[in-house]
């Protein structure tokens, strides 16, 4: 059955366009509510947001949704996403939902939900969903003596700090630390500026300063020059730029480059397997995580697991394989052992452990392994499967054979858009973008003949 309203991670559109408007997200509240209102006890669910203008709107037609579903809903307000996560299982709620559109600017949004045990929903339950939504969902809705009841939750954002600052080993602490953390005007706008100054740094604070259109607006973990010119200006010993939702981060060293998510996968892995922490003997990435990581790693004796895009992927392979250390290059870094989804605050408190132990700057520890040249260009196709033409085929096969074990190749059409991505790394840069170029022109003739 072909999805209509989830993609990689939830639902997510522009607001007030379908599928973003108030009477789906009423709609997902029941279909939701109906799927799991199971047994015979009182049904809850948490409903968490980031600071978009449009959360109050969806906020608002899911409480419709749920109550009138028959489930009570506890409203976190504004709150990171792997918050709702990890209140999903200590409120002991039958589901999570994250009002978010994660990076995106303002005027999108979208759905994240969460089973009971705080990981996002399989497949199979989003498709159930999928077919409640289309169907006439008035004959699930709940009787006038069992419609649910609704209430703001107290307090949260603190049980969610001090779950955070846990995840720091007990030796170590944040004093003598200068931080700058750019919070993207979004939902971590209130925590991690508190738990970094209550675990003892010095902390200045950017992109705390919400109004509903300002969320990832020249700010955040997809516009880091904010914050690299913020480590310049207080002489920071690290920047931590947070994306809306706060479930990815990139980090900032004292000298204003950019640390990506594969080398802080890279500090992690190494740190705990010292430790004896790691678990699978490596860490599972995807696709996208560059091949100077997997170098890196199989240089110590550890390994790396690729998935397909989307850190729902990773955290999956992490679950099904006994791994507890994974994430994706862009920042969602995933550690089993404190939570179930992309964490960027306990991920940035991993690398602050990592540094005060050391007591090295970050751009010492942080640069664990040069990247191999990287190039990534998409060709945008509106029908046909050009990927199946005998002649891109022949092309693939041939570059294939160019790079051999020097590189690699990887062609994938969009999970969002009517792109096919075509990346390819390798140690000749020269030779990459060549590839990739030819590649490109071949898959755009076979497109424009269609």
């Amino acid at each position: 059955m072909k999805r209509r309203y989830f993609g990689t991670d939830g639902i997510r559109g522009q607001s007030n366009i379908f599928p973003m408007t108030p009477d789906l997200a009423m709609r997902v509240g029941i279909a939701v509510g109906t799927i799991f209102r199971n047994g015979d006890h009182r049904h809850r669910v948490v409903i968490g947001k980031d600071t978009r203008l449009s959360g109050y709107m969806l906020e608002n037609a899911m409480v419709a949704g749920f109550t009138a579903a028959g489930l009570d809903v506890f409203l976190l307000g504004p709150i990171p996403t792997p918050a709702v996560a990890m209140l999903t299982r200590s409120l002991r709620a039958d589901i999570g939902v994250m009002i978010s559109a994660s990076h995106n600017p303002y005027q999108d949004n979208g759905i994240k939900l969460f089973g009971p045990d705080g990981y996002k929903l399989s497949d199979a339950i989003e498709m159930q969903i999928e077919e409640l939504l289309d169907s006439d969902l008035s004959t699930q809705l709940a009787k006038p003596a069992d419609i649910g009841r609704a209430k703001r939750v107290e307090g949260d954002i603190y049980r969610y700090i001090e779950q955070a600052k846990r995840t720091l080993p007990r030796d170590v602490t944040l004093q003598g630390l200068r931080i700058a953390v750019d919070c993207a005007n979004g939902a971590a706008y209130k925590v991690a500026p508190l738990a970094l100054w209550e675990l003892g740094a010095d902390v200045v604070t950017i992109g705390a300063e919400p109004d509903g259109r300002n969320i990832n607006l020249e700010c955040g973990s997809t516009h880091p020059e904010t914050l690299q010119r913020k480590v310049h200006e207080v002489r920071a010993d690290i920047g931590i730029a947070l994306d809306g939702d706060a479930d990815r981060v990139q980090i900032i060293d004292e000298n204003g480059k950019i640390i990506d998510g594969d080398q802080l996968m890279a500090v992690i892995a190494e740190s705990w397997a010292a430790d004896g922490m790691l678990r699978g003997n490596g860490i599972v990435a995807t696709v996208m995580s560059n091949l100077g990581l997997e170098r890196f790693l199989k240089g110590r004796g550890l390994g790396l697991e690729r998935t397909k895009v989307g850190d729902r992927y990773v955290v999956e392979h992490m679950r099904q394989n006994d791994y507890n250390v994974g994430g994706e290059q862009s920042g969602h870094i995933v550690l089993s052992d404190f939570g179930t989804t992309g964490d960027g605050l306990v991920a940035a408190l991993q690398i602050l452990a990592c540094v005060k132990r050391s007591g090295k700057t970050v751009s010492d520890v942080c640069n664990r392994f040069e990247p191999v040249p990287q190039v990534l260009k998409n060709v945008r196709v509106k029908a046909g499967a050009p990927l199946e033409d005998a002649s891109v085929l022949q092309a693939i096969a041939d570059a294939e054979s160019e790079l051999a074990k020097n590189g690699r190749l990887l062609i994938r059409p969009s999970g969002t858009e009517p792109l096919i991505r075509v990346m390819a790394e390798g140690d000749d840069r020269a030779q990459v973008e060549r590839i990739v170029d030819e590649l490109i022109s071949v898959i755009g003739a076979v497109r424009n003949a269609a």
